[in-house]
């Protein structure tokens, strides 16, 4: 009776079966690096957006919108910076305000751009003034 030796993956079978595994995941993964760009700058618009109705609502109660120097802080605690609303109703925010998707925080600029009464705006991924595509600033009137 003769024995069958074990068939299996030789070596080089093997090293070509890992590399196509690799050369998948990497595509999947370059692809996801895509779409989390994405999701970051959506959730930079919607958290402007939250708080240029906070500042709306902040506008009705006190009469003016937070000074520069108060800046979006006087949307989650009363300010203690003049000029102090005597009808602040706050907090206007479910939350303090948070850093934008990239961990800076967000610039208030009161009087705003463009003849409008404030500016939000994020300098997205690079932290700084300028750059295109993923580097572009979001700005609230946008």
């Amino acid at each position: 009776m003769k024995f069958k030796k074990d068939e299996g993956f030789s070596f080089i079978e093997t090293i070509i079966s890992i590399s196509i595994i690799l050369i998948l995941s990497a595509t999947v993964g370059f692809s996801a690096v895509k779409y989390i760009e994405k999701a970051r700058i959506t959730a930079c618009r919607n958290q402007i957006e939250t708080f240029r109705l906070a500042l709306q609502s902040y506008m009705l109660d006190c009469g003016s919108y937070p000074s520069e120097a108060q800046g979006l802080s006087a949307l989650w605690e009363k300010p203690v910076m003049s000029p102090v609303p005597a009808r602040w109703d706050g907090p206007y925010l479910e939350r303090q305000v948070p850093k934008d998707p990239w961990g800076n925080d967000y610039i208030y600029k009161n009087p705003g751009d463009k003849n409008l009464p404030f500016t939000i705006l994020s300098y997205a991924a690079h932290g700084k003034p300028g750059g295109e595509g993923k580097n572009a600033a979001i700005y609230s009137w946008e």
